[in-house]
């Protein structure tokens, strides 16, 4: 018998009949498919829920679940939840992208707190608790908001929450003295939605007694036995690409590289999901969950007779938790997550803690059953599937007062992100017994677990000599130091490993840390040790203090409903899920599906392209080239006002990256894995080595021309300012890598062939117009013929610009070709591969300066790395100088080389060029401050422009005096957040604790802005109903808000009830290339305030047409409405429908935006991990249009700053081919780095002439002030080779040192010095210590 197979979604029952058990998402870490999973225990009348990531969940796994999704929770017809409300009212969503899955992962929180057994909450609260919902989405992702408003909107729900600390919402204003639960969109306890309906646990109940073993036609094998399992594994039919999975996450890391027809699922082997406890320990299933496991360590902690025993299990859930992300702890399994580090290099945190407490496991040979070490079983050969892992068994480790012997246990990481959803670069777990040594009055340790994992080992070890040599002895420094040579000898990264040095030390760092409590007169990092009681390491842990926020915006009534803190246009369709990307476009008829080729050499002649006989390469429906683009067309992909860049590598492909061809094939996952089968012969002769490095360029002369009026101007006399100087730098230099966009949306396009030669394609873009071009010009057939339309991006910040091209064009031309309908998704690693990223650059400078800091010159050579081809780098030198120029200089003179390089195109990303600029001229402040000994405050203020000095520096927008206004912004931050009497904390701080300094920097902001033409249409239909079209893109930022919030405005003038109403009425539509022509670009931050000033003039147009009848009728009729005005004015044939193209005036479309932004952080010697504990901004809006928007913007904009400065390292290979193309390598900033207190402030500044209703540009400006962070870091790592100035490896001064962009917490551990604790502990054996 074959049963069923069945699920339900959001209550509706869904029977599985795919061939294809995988969801069509990307593999990947970031938390925008997260659903709530149920499943009903009918034995128990049971229902668990929990978060699952779809894109790792195989269909049939399902079996009998009920699935909920965002559009289940509410949606626009039913009406929508709680937390769907909530966060659209905290401002939560901007792409929105993530939206849907950041409900589902507060959703399923909120009800497993609920079923708790904790005391019932107050009226419309959960029984979630304020430090639990700042972890309710920790593995889920946001590129937007900088996540603090989702915190909020989290934090709403928690039972202990305090409602006046809530962040900017529309349920009460800010100066609301007690703010009301009742005007919180109302919460019921447990969720209010049923979860699992009762039609499928009658249907689970019937088939209680069914078959034990299934085998469906799609080769899905359900055993439920380990002697079905084996007769299975012996049946004979088994193909070779046969897989075993429980939960199937391991693809999220090592990632599938060919179809499998057949899967055994073994998680509902009994065997695998038993809990035994014994009063040794407790045995604990291979397939249960981790999530399930840290439940029972848990409850375990709980139940051990011990009252000092369970710091084992509890040390054990405590790092558990910090592994992987909530939604995929709860469907990977503890023994998968051991048979990964069996099978492969996997730097598993569980299996070293596990090895640190002493652990053996259960394997099944067929009929025999065998007990080993843990340390045994890591140890053996790859396990083939004729081995079963049943059980983990982790013993009860105790103290015993009668013989006076504590236990000690700790757990260490050492990653990039705190909360997890980052793998470790090492990872150890002490155990080990201390008791008194009378003879010698000191403390001895025996029993020793030292477990070492991640640091580039095949598997985790136990370090045995060092246990050996510390068994038993007296630690004194000398002994501990001679016990870490031991451990350097022992640890040893294999080659390749990624930062060997820094592993080592870190590990190192760990052992240190575990030591000094149990030692003799060594400082130490953690508690004193209390003989008989279990004892921790710990210090007390930044990382866990309590998230805050101060967020502050002044609205205006001056042009109602502008400048009102409105909700997001649409937010609540995107928290629902039903917000329409292009990959949501359901799938036309016929609709086939592409991934591209690439190529992986930098230069070389495509000979072939063959594909390996695989089950993949079987689903190839065709491959389409340059061979294929039509007669009369172009191998065209991008273009932009400088030149052209090839659609495919052809016949030579010129940068590793490089699109050689599209797979087709019948769905996006057979494309993408069939796109893996691919053999690229490749043939280097008589092309010569390729251009790297911009080193390389320079020595090839392989520079693009930068057009003269676009190269930024000089100012000064550069040779005189040096000669005027006290002091000199002659020669410094500083580099900044590259970022990749990180967008939630991969790339993507669905292109339709339609009549007449024609095509519709839908483009996730910021320039659509330009992508109507490109494709016309590939295919060869006229602009006209093509369609391009653009509802939402789901996140672009440059990326989706002209980097977007490529796909919509290869989709194009795939239906062009094959006359069929063809969808492009990226996933996730052929995107960063493929697309580029922001430009890195190397800086060499040289500066004058006076004793008292006044700067005399500056002159600078740059070298920018463009990659292949020209896209928008030539305007990169004059933003980078722009951004330079925040400063007075003196005189400032400069070279730059915008290089040609066989590297991916770079291209313009969020504050382009601005980010750059601004980094290097803050790292100059800071190396004049470091010569001259002073704070770089003083350097920095000294250094201010006055208005006349701006008008030298800006001469094209410094705009009139009263508009400047970064004095007064600065000396209002530094005020606001006590700058000077935290920078004396501080130092007082640094001078107390040795293992962590904390620095502080404050940075000003000033960013040109310039506006373009913009068109922009308003209809009004006969019901009064209106439709706006503009030519900006929705890309998260808030245009479409801000646009409606504008016709409101205008044509409020003829509503008799006050314009707020007429924002129900107001619809945006998408952009449509052949509806409204000239749409031009969105980016650079003025598109919002563009798309308002036509849709202001158009509403004004329509003003005109309406006003006369309007006139008429009330002297007819008095009080007129507005539906009886449109009526009257419909039938009088009166244009309703008014176009406008605005274009700003020459004289008036440059300005500055000023602001300024201070930040606080703290770093841990031992690793370099960096806690951002404070950031304090304020920013000059102008008027703002929305100051919701624009706060969320700012955040948003930081924080990504942040993420480029600190955490992401975009890393290639030797032949430039991006290899940290996941989110298992490649770091944006979490939940967990935004700064634990986040303070920012709007401000209205005002009148301005030349501004749209005196508004100003927010989406970009704030990313520079991030500089902050990363000059944070900079003065706490010179506060730690201050104090260990013999240390640091180096013969120069301690305090004269180079910090690159990005600064991750391995750079700021080497330059803190990776033998400081061999040399402090140095320093105390020669006192004879």
């Amino acid at each position: 018998m074959t049963p069923r197979f069945r699920f339900c979604i959001n209550a509706l029952g869904m029977p599985i009949c795919s061939a294809d058990t995988n969801c069509t998402f990307y593999l990947d870490g970031c938390g925008a498919c997260v659903v709530l999973v149920a499943k009903y225990n009918p034995r128990k009348d049971e229902v668990t829920e929990f978060s699952a990531s779809s894109c790792l969940t195989l269909l049939y796994s399902i079996n009998f679940c009920s699935v909920i999704t965002t559009e289940g929770l509410g949606n626009t017809q039913d009406g929508f939840h709680a937390v769907q409300k909530r966060m659209s009212g905290f401002h939560a969503s901007q792409c929105g992208f993530c939206t849907p899955g950041m409900c589902m992962s507060i959703f399923t929180s909120l009800i497993n707190a609920d079923k708790s057994k904790r005391p019932e909450p107050r009226n419309g609260f959960s029984k979630l608790t304020v430090s639990e919902s700042e972890k309710a989405f920790s593995g889920n992702l946001c590129r937007c908001t900088g996540y603090r408003p989702i915190i909020d909107a989290c934090k709403s729900f928690a039972t202990d929450v305090d409602l006046e600390d809530s962040g900017l919402n529309i349920f009460w204003k800010k100066s609301d003295k007690n703010p009301d639960v009742s005007r919180l969109p109302s919460y019921t306890l447990g969720g209010g939605i049923c979860t699992f309906p009762d039609f499928l646990k009658s249907e689970i109940k019937s088939h209680m007694n069914g078959a034990c073993i299934a085998a469906s036609k799609e080769g899905w094998y359900l055993p439920r036995s380990i002697n079905q399992y084996y007769e299975l594994i012996y049946s004979g039919i088994l193909s070779d690409s046969v897989k075993v999975v429980v939960g199937n996450t391991s693809v999220g890391v090592y990632k599938d590289q060919d179809l499998h027809n057949q899967y055994i699922d073994i998680s509902g082997i009994p065997e695998l999901l038993n809990v035994v406890r014994r009063e040794a320990g407790f045995e604990i299933g291979a397939a249960i969950t981790i999530s399930r496991t840290i439940e029972i360590l848990q409850q375990d902690c709980e139940w051990t007779s011990s009252p000092n025993g369970s710091v084992v299990f509890r040390k054990l859930a405590e790092h558990m938790s910090k592994v992987a992300t909530p939604f995929v702890r709860n469907t990977a399994s503890i023994g998968g997550n051991l048979i990964l580090a069996q099978k492969y290099p996997f730097p598993s945190d569980i299996a070293t803690i596990l090895l640190g407490a002493g652990s053996t496991v259960c394997l099944q040979f067929d009929s025999e059953r065998k007990h080993i070490t843990l340390e045994e079983f890591l140890e053996q050969p790859p396990l083939n599937p004729t081995i079963l892992l049943l059980s983990i068994f982790i013993p009860h480790w105790i103290s015993d007062s009668q013989t006076g012997t504590g236990l000690v246990f700790e757990t260490y990481r050492a990653a990039p992100r705190p909360l997890g959803n980052a793998v470790s670069y090492v990872n150890c777990a002490f155990l080990g017994h201390v008791s008194l040594d009378e003879s010698s009055d000191a403390l001895a340790l025996s029993n020793l677990h030292l477990a070492f994992g991640a640091y580039g080992t095949e598997h985790a070890i136990r370090a045995r000599k060092v246990e050996k040599f510390l068994t038993g002895k007296s630690l004194t420094a000398s002994f501990v130091l001679t016990a870490i040579q031991l451990l350097q000898e022992t640890i040893v990264p294999v080659e390749g490993t990624s930062h060997p040095e820094y592993r080592v030390s870190a590990a190192v760092g760990f052992l240190f840390s575990f030591l000094p409590p149990l030692s003799k007169g060594i400082t130490q990092p953690g508690k004193v040790l209390n003989i008989g009681s279990a004892i921790s390491a710990d210090t007390d842990d930044v990382c866990n203090f309590p998230l805050l926020s101060r967020r502050e915006t002044i609205s205006i009534d001056e042009y109602t409903p502008i400048g009102e803190p409105i909700k997001k246009y649409g937010v609540e369709i995107q928290a629902s899920g039903e917000a329409v990307y292009v990959d949501d476009i359901p799938a036309p008829k016929n609709c086939l599906y592409g991934e591209f080729i690439y190529s992986t050499q930098p230069l070389a002649y495509v000979k072939n392209i063959k594909f390996k006989s695989s089950l993949a390469s079987q689903k190839i429906v065709a491959v389409v080239s340059g061979k294929d683009i039509p007669s009369g067309g172009e191998n065209i992909g991008s273009t932009f006002m400088f030149g052209d860049e090839p659609l495919f590598g052809y016949p030579i492909a010129e940068y590793a990256g490089q699109a050689l061809g599209v797979v087709i094939a019948e769905t996006q996952r057979y494309a993408d894995m069939a796109a893996k089968q691919a053999v690229v012969e490749y043939d280097m002769d008589d092309l010569g080595p390729p251009i790297i490095t911009v080193e390389q360029a320079v020595e090839n002369h392989s520079y693009f021309k930068v057009p003269q009026d676009l190269y930024p101007k000089e100012v000064g006399d550069v040779a005189k300012g040096m000669a005027d100087a006290d002091h000199m730098i002659p020669s410094a230099e500083v580099k900044l890598a590259s970022e990749y966009y990180f967008y939630m949306e991969t790339q993507t396009a669905l292109a339709i062939p339609d009549e007449d030669n024609t095509l519709v394609v839908y483009s996730s873009s910021q320039y659509p117009e330009l992508a109507q071009s490109v494709i016309a010009r590939c295919l060869g057939i006229p602009f006209g013929n093509v369609r391009v339309i653009t509802r939402r991006v789901g996140g672009g910040f440059g990326g989706k610009a002209l980097r977007s091209f490529q796909v919509a064009t290869a989709a194009a031309l795939c239906a062009y070709k094959l006359r069929r309908p063809v969808r492009m998704y990226l996933n996730c690693n052929t995107d960063m591969v493929m697309i580029g990223g922001r430009h890195p650059v190397k800086a060499h400078y040289s500066v004058g300066f006076k004793s008292d800091g006044k700067i005399t010159a500056l002159h600078l050579d740059l070298l920018i790395d463009a990659g292949i081809s020209e896209d928008a780098s030539p305007t990169i030198p004059g933003t980078i100088i722009s951004s330079v120029k925040k400063y007075n200089w003196g005189a400032l003179s400069f070279d730059i080389k915008l290089c040609k390089t066989n590297n991916t195109s770079k291209s313009i990303m969020r504050a382009p060029g601005d980010t750059q600029g601004s980094f290097i001229a803050d790292a100059i402040i800071e190396h004049v401050a470091s010569v001259l000994s002073v704070d770089a405050i003083c350097v920095r203020e000294k250094n201010f422009h006055t208005y006349g000095s701006l008008q030298l520096f800006y001469p094209d927008s410094a705009g009139e005096a009263s508009t400047y206004t970064l004095h007064s912004i600065f000396n209002r931050l530094a005020s606001t957040s006590s700058y000077l009497d935290r920078a004396e904390s501080i130092k007082k701080f640094n001078s107390c604790n040795k293992w962590r300094k904390r620095g502080i920097s404050c940075v000003p902001l000033i960013f040109k802005a310039e506006t373009r033409a913009a068109p922009g249409r308003v209809s009004v239909l006969n019901d009064g109903s209106i439709v706006v079209e503009v030519g900006g893109i929705e890309i998260g930022q808030g245009l479409w808000t801000k646009v409606q919030q504008m016709t409101a405005f205008a044509l409020g003038q003829l509503w008799p009830d006050g314009c707020e109403d007429l924002l129900e009425r107001v619809r945006v539509l998408q952009a449509d290339t052949l509806n409204l022509i000239q749409g031009g670009f969105t980016a650079g931050s003025t598109t919002s305030e563009s798309s308002c000033a036509a849709t202001l003039q158009a509403c004004n147009m329509l003003i005109y047409r309406l006003k006369p009848v309007m006139d008429r009728l009330q002297l007819q009729l008095g009080n007129v409405s507005w539906d009886t005005l449109i009526s009257q004015a419909s039938k009088e044939n009166v244009n309703l429908s008014a176009s406008a193209y605005w274009v700003p005036g020459q004289d008036s479309n440059k300005y500055l935006n000023y602001g300024a932004g201070i930040c606080e952080v703290e770093i841990d010697l031992f690793t370099g991990a960096i806690t951002i504990l404070r950031g304090d901004l304020v920013y000059d809006c102008g008027k703002s249009l929305n100051p919701a928007v624009d706060l969320g913007q700012i955040e948003g904009s930081f924080i990504q700053g942040i993420g480029f400065f600190i955490y992401e390292e975009y890393v290639t290979n030797k032949d430039g081919l991006m290899i940290s193309n996941s989110t298992w390598d490649y770091k944006i900033p979490s939940v967990d780095a935004i700064p634990k207190q986040f303070n920012a402030e709007v401000l209205n500044t005002g009148y301005h002439k030349y501004r749209v209703l005196s508004s100003k540009a927010s989406g970009e400006p704030a990313l520079v002030l991030a500089t902050s962070v990363h000059c944070a870091v900079r003065e706490a790592i010179r506060a730690a080779r201050k104090e260990f100035a013999n240390s640091t490896g180096c013969g120069t001064s301690p305090l004269a040192f180079q910090l690159d962009v990005p600064a991750p917490m391995t750079v700021v551990k080497e330059l803190c010095g990776f033998d400081i604790v061999e040399k402090y502990l140095e320093s105390l054996s020669t006192y004879g210590t």
